[in-house]
């Protein structure tokens, strides 16, 4: 609430006076009620998780450390059944913000389907995607802006005191003209994030369920990214009380790159903030090889010119899905991804090392898009899914593939306070 604003603006990077956001958080995570006290008239309580059992006796918390899946827009290849394998407790999508003028958001794709994890006991992200890659983006005091908050009210209306989190933007300098980031993009989503504040304190009164933090920021790891717009858009979200974080996203060439993400941010941050990570990757790393030539080993075991590239061996497996024996021999034989089959792991780690992130997620499986008209140039995200499952075939029972050691490692690495049901505590408005 407003009347918080003076005690939480304080500087960064100090140990100073703490928060009463901070203190609420920390002291009170255990013992908030779950859900948004809604002043609309409808309130949100503990009912049972879809095996029955009682999800109001659950402690809420305050999300730390979570490692969940993410679909992006497109949840059409993930069903529940490839969560429950992973036995993933937290799910995260995007909406592009043009479609809600032609569904009712309940019924588009990516709201419909975190909407359904929420009834099914799932932590949910849901980030509000603004493309604006080819058209300017408009003025604060213009009618398209007015048309923008009037599309963000319709996903709130959906969505606030469902999804836990709500990331506002999805990747706001990439999803814009380089023109616009001298001012005009941070005016832009400074008016959204005012805006959803408010919405959400007349909403729900002093506490609600839903978290906001300010969407992603790309490419940190090279300094031309580094910008006077992405140091503003840090500022306003430490001296936006109601703000709790930002996020990232790290596709990188080198797990050391992603470090330099955390060397950015984590110091402008305020003291009771987390961050993040709603996708990371090694994808530049595997464009890096697409064009080398595969293993002899695998060549000779499977009857393939000695000069085949990398990257034809992939559209091989996109036209005519390969054995899980096959595809698993592809990538442990190329010494490009044997050598960082531990990527997932060891990146989980290091987030964890920081105390501050609140929830990472990761590709749950490949999309049409990432297969489609697959060449040497093509960005090769089908290497980073837990599921590869449009380029193995199928296993015993209609059973969707594993990665190759992803997905072993996901599972590995969640946490029995993550897990179903999750219970989020009400943070103050």
């Amino acid at each position: 609430m407003q009347s918080d604003r003076a005690v939480e603006a304080r500087t960064y990077g100090e140990q100073g006076p703490v928060s009463r956001r901070w203190f609420l958080g920390v002291s009170g995570a255990a013992l908030l009620t779950v859900g948004c006290k809604d002043t609309g008239g409808e309130s949100e309580s503990g009912g049972q998780s879809e095996n029955g059992e009682n999800t109001s006796e659950h402690r809420a918390v305050v999300p730390s450390g979570a490692l969940g899946a993410n679909f992006n827009e497109d949840p059409s290849t993930m069903d529940f059944s490839m969560l429950e394998g992973l036995s993933a407790g937290w799910l995260r999508g995007f909406v592009p913000m043009p479609e809600i003028d032609e569904t009712a958001p309940a019924e588009q794709e990516a709201i419909k389907t975190l909407l359904a994890a929420h009834d099914k006991g799932y932590g949910t992200i849901l980030s509000l995607k603004f493309p604006y890659n080819h058209r300017p983006m408009p003025s604060v005091d213009s009618a398209d802006m007015d048309a923008e908050l009037a599309r963000v009210d319709k996903v709130l209306d959906a969505a606030m005191g469902k999804a836990d989190i709500l990331a506002i933007a999805n990747e706001p300098f990439i999803e814009s003209l380089e023109k616009d980031h001298h001012g005009t993009l941070n005016a832009f989503y400074e008016k959204v994030a005012r805006h959803v504040i408010a919405y959400r304190e007349k909403r729900f009164g002093e506490h609600c369920r839903t978290r906001l933090y300010m969407g992603s920021l790309n490419h940190l790891d090279r300094p031309d990214w580094r910008t006077q717009a992405t140091e503003r858009w840090l500022t306003f979200a430490r001296e936006t009380p109601e703000i709790e974080g930002v996020d990232i996203h790290p596709h990188v060439a080198a797990i050391e790159d992603s470090q330099k993400y955390l060397d950015y941010i984590l110091p402008k941050l305020r003291r009771d903030q987390k961050f993040l990570v709603t996708e990371f990757s090694l994808v530049l790393l595997w464009k890096e090889h697409m064009r080398d030539t595969i293993p002899a080993e695998f060549a000779r075991r499977y009857e393939l010119p000695a000069d085949t590239k990398v990257w034809q061996v992939i559209r091989q497996a996109t036209e005519h899905p390969f054995p899980q024996r096959k595809w698993q021999d592809f990538l442990s034989m190329s010494p490009w991804f044997e050598t960082h089959k531990h990527y997932l792991r060891n990146q989980i780690q290091k987030f964890r090392d920081t105390g501050q992130l609140a929830v990472a997620t990761y590709g749950v499986a490949q999309a049409p898009a990432m297969v489609k008209d697959f060449g040497p140039d093509k960005q090769p995200w089908l290497l980073n899914s837990l599921y590869s499952n449009l380029t193995v075939q199928e296993g015993e029972g209609g059973k969707p593939p594993r990665s190759y050691s992803f997905f072993d490692d996901f599972r590995a690495l969640q946490r029995a306070e993550d897990r179903r049901p999750v219970r989020t505590a009400e943070t103050t408005t």
